[in-house]
């Protein structure tokens, strides 16, 4: 069974790390970073991943307008997406599932339930 090829997206570098490193060991993933929503779009094209861990607060292109983008390229549109954000309020699940979000995961997030939340959410258990 090849492992879950994973890309988190965060301008902050500790999130990337601590992520990175959390679903590295605890699920055995391969986890790529990203530090801004083009980054991500460029990364997920050519990386394909399994699923993404998108941040929503981030300059210069948030984590809603780069969903909006991944959504609109054939190349990129089947892959789940799932929030890793401070933003979880009802209204704010709501209108995350109003755009096809999996799910939104809350900041700050258990690192040793991580990989879990991730699995749950995708169905990968």
């Amino acid at each position: 069974m090849t492992a879950k090829r994973i890309l988190v997206v965060d301008n902050e570098p500790y999130i990337q790390e601590v992520a990175q490193i959390c679903l590295e060991m605890v699920a055995g993933w391969q986890v790529s970073t990203a530090s801004s929503g083009s980054e991500c779009l460029i990364k997920a094209a050519a990386e394909q991943p399994d699923a993404i861990l998108l941040d929503v607060m981030m300059p210069e292109m948030d984590g809603l307008t780069t969903y909006k983008e991944l959504q609109a390229n054939q190349a990129t549109k089947h892959i789940p997406v799932i929030f890793l954000t401070a933003k979880v309020q009802p209204a704010d699940r709501r209108r995350y599932a109003q755009l096809g979000m999996k799910d939104a995961i809350a900041k700050p997030f258990d690192p040793l339930q991580l990989a879990s939340q991730v699995a749950t959410t995708l169905g990968w258990n």
